[in-house]
């Protein structure tokens, strides 16, 4: 009987642990869940006005706004790519609105041979959405001095370049002169949501764990016969 002690007790113990680790991945499917249902909200809420100037927008992310004004004809491009199109550039230009405030537009999408295009100062009223893109971190290369080109979205980096505050307006719809630049809407199919995928991965191990631990306690009875 002694022989079968440890080999049970590390099958139990090790089925414990990837059952709980599964369940763990089911209970962050929920909250995930969850999360993108408010951002899904949030995003197809009315526009409104942009919030009141030194706001901080990180904690209104997501949230609809609606500008009117025009383009000042300065502008940053960041290196991207369309699925369909290839590679090209999200254009981030200044606006400046009708009561002299300046922002960041994030106008949308151009293929890459369309880049160097001028594309001078023009009015346009924007729906959008307001945005604090996560996209650098200590291995994103710095601007590219010869040609201008970003490498991500830094809402402080590109304010300061542009002179702007920094606050970045994603365009959802452009009535105006739009340049050849095509919006791209922010929503929720970006943000991974793999927690089935995970807790799917942790029960089927938990499976294979008690059928290993049953083998092994098999081939002991065996050996003993």
């Amino acid at each position: 009987m002694r022989r079968y002690v440890f080999p049970l007790l590390l099958g139990l113990i090790g089925c414990a642990i990837l059952v709980s680790l599964g369940v763990w991945q089911v209970e962050r499917l929920h909250w995930k869940q969850a999360m993108l249902a408010a951002i899904e909200a949030r995003i197809g809420a009315d526009p409104q006005d942009l919030p009141p100037m030194g706001t901080d927008t990180r904690g209104l992310k997501y949230t609809p706004v609606r500008l009117m004004g025009a383009t000042t004809g300065t502008e940053i491009r960041v290196l991207s790519g369309e699925k369909g199109t290839g590679p090209g550039f999200e254009v981030i230009s200044a606006f400046e609105t009708g009561d002299g405030r300046r922002v960041l537009l994030d106008r949308g999408f151009i293929p890459e041979e369309h880049g160097p295009d001028p594309r001078p100062a023009t009015a346009m009223i924007v729906t959008g959405t307001l945005h604090w893109p996560e996209e650098t971190d200590a291995y994103t290369p710095a601007p590219d001095a010869k040609t201008g080109i970003w490498f991500a979205r830094d809402v402080p980096a590109m304010a300061a370049a542009l002179g702007t505050e920094p606050v970045l307006v994603v365009a959802r719809a452009v009535q105006g002169d739009a340049q050849g630049v095509v919006p791209r809407p922010l929503g929720t199919e970006g943000i991974p949501n793999d927690h089935l995928e995970y807790a799917i991965t942790w029960f089927l191990l938990a499976i294979v764990w008690a059928g290993m631990t049953a083998f092994l306690l098999w081939r002991i009875r065996r050996g003993r016969n």
